[in-house]
């Protein structure tokens, strides 16, 4: 499995209503961050503003200067479910992640466990 490199296919499935974020977070954004709240409605998020209609993907999503990557202007503040992304190899297949590598894709079993090291290896430590 290789690194990530920004590709953005992922959050550029990140809508039409497939995440979600806990009321919790949704509380905290209309409090400190009203410009990603106004993104939330009635538990839901990505949604335009005037509609309440899903957005095609996450309007968080910002292409590179140089067009080579995306990057997230919420990151410190995205939601639990992009912060847990990804979850497993089907998924990323789903989404044609870019961090599979050919031999992923011939062992699956052996690839969920290097992605669950990946992500218990990216967590911030307890308390923090």
């Amino acid at each position: 499995m290789k690194a990530c490199n920004s590709c953005g296919k992922c959050c550029k499935t990140a809508g039409n209503g497939g995440l979600s974020a806990s009321p919790e977070e949704i509380d905290w954004w209309e409090h400190y961050r009203p410009d990603i709240a106004r993104y939330a409605r009635h538990g839901r998020i990505w949604v335009e503003p005037e509609t309440g209609e899903y957005l095609a993907h996450c309007p968080w999503l910002q292409k590179s200067a140089d067009k080579s990557h995306y990057t997230c202007t919420i990151y410190e503040v995205r939601p639990e479910d992009c912060r847990h992304y990804p979850v497993d190899i089907a998924q990323m297949i789903s989404d044609d992640c870019e961090m599979l590598q050919q031999r992923d894709l011939v062992d699956l079993k052996r690839a969920q466990k290097t992605l669950d090291t990946l992500m218990i290896d990216s967590r911030p430590p307890a308390g923090k």
